[in-house]
């Protein structure tokens, strides 16, 4: 079946998609450039604002003085007074400071060559590279992420195949109403309310609010470090989980619903077969074919889509505030780096999931197939 992945049929198809990415990733980021242009408050209005914000103290401050101190920092601050504004060379400079002093599309152009050499630009109010941004905020979407994943899937799958074969069950009902109740509530609301069981609210104080890791966390023990990295990583990753069973598990369930009901378990059952081979060799494989193919967008997704309201409830310092600040901000580099980025794993990740199919599916024909 591996050698499937290798087939010229397959093989043009993929250079097509890998084609298809360039003109769709520079879709995605002319679209949000021409948005971000009419977007007010950006970084030179921030500018602005901020300096007739000084200006204004200054004149308030003289006023505050008495006698010939007020006079003498009055006769100073009419530059303020007769000029309500920042005046037109302050602007300009301030413009050039951002880069806004060129036209839109010679900073698409000068935005799209640096992506192209994996150069995302530096941040406006960071004073950093984006990429060092990124890297910073990182281990915490790591985190997230890849433990998310591994426990809806290292759960949902098993469960979902437990309630498959005793569908009807009490167990079946029992479990449905849980992971449909869990469904239902929001990670946030459910966050507020571990705080305050387990994290020193009104009641025990089991887990630490904020942060990673404690912070004397590089004097620990492998062995302490392991178990405070975990302690603080229970209640968000519980959070981010729970409203992922249901969907994991229900599809499992029905896809394996689907495949016994299907002729050919029939068939295999009259020859004789145990229920054990028929499950396992012939159903859970067909059956995992859907899940499967949506593991590289499931765990692309999982590892670099941060939750921004898990991350501010728990202090979590990731790619996901990180994004909501960039744009409250209007951090320019900063979004349009992230995008470039992410829509780039992202394409990457739909390619691999069609990709999957002919590994997981031999009846899977791309185009031109049957005649090569």
């Amino acid at each position: 079946m591996n050698s499937r992945l290798f087939t010229p049929a397959l093989l043009r198809y993929a250079a097509k998609r890998l084609l298809l990415i360039l003109p769709t990733l520079f879709g995605i980021l002319l679209i949000t450039f021409a948005v971000i242009q009419f977007v007010p408050g950006g970084p030179v209005e921030q500018m602005v604002q901020m300096l007739k914000g000084d200006h204004a103290a200054t004149a308030g401050a003289a006023a505050t003085l008495p006698g010939g101190a007020a006079n003498e920092v009055g006769q100073t601050s009419n530059i303020y007074r007769g000029h309500r504004g920042v005046d037109a060379k302050k602007l300009e400079e301030i413009k050039a400071l951002y880069g806004f002093d060129k036209p839109a599309h010679e900073r698409f152009l000068q935005m799209i060559t640096g992506f192209l050499q994996f150069d995302l630009g530096k941040s406006f109010f960071h004073e950093r590279s984006v990429w060092e941004l990124m890297k910073d905020k990182l281990p915490v979407s790591i985190s997230l992420g890849i433990w998310t994943f591994l426990l809806t899937y290292l759960i949902s799958l098993p469960l979902g195949i437990a309630k498959a074969v005793r569908h009807g069950s009490r167990f079946d009902l029992w479990t449905s109403t849980a992971i449909l109740v869990g469904y239902a509530i929001p990670g946030f609301v459910l966050g507020v309310a571990l705080l305050v069981l387990f994290g020193g609210g009104s009641f025990l104080q089991l887990f630490p609010l904020r942060g990673l890791t404690s912070d004397d966390w590089e004097t620990l023990s492998l062995g302490a470090k392991i178990a405070d990295y975990f302690w603080h990583l229970t209640l968000p990753i519980i959070c981010m989980t729970l409203g992922s069973f249901a969907v994991t598990t229900m599809l499992t369930k029905n896809t394996m619903l689907e495949e016994i009901r299907k002729q050919y378990v029939l068939t295999a059952r009259a020859k004789g077969l145990a229920e054990n081979i028929v499950l396992w060799r012939h159903v859970f494989r067909n059956a995992l074919i859907p899940i499967v193919t949506g593991f590289p967008a499931a765990f692309v997704g999982a590892f670099f889509t941060g939750s921004l309201l898990i991350e501010t409830l728990f202090s979590l310092d990731g790619l996901g505030l990180l994004s909501y600040e960039s744009v409250i901000k209007r951090d320019y580099p900063v979004v349009m780096g992230t995008l470039y980025f992410f829509s780039l794993i992202g394409l990457f990740a739909k390619l691999l999931n069609d990709l999957m199919y002919v590994w997981v599916d031999p009846r899977v024909q791309f185009e031109g197939s049957k005649n090569s």
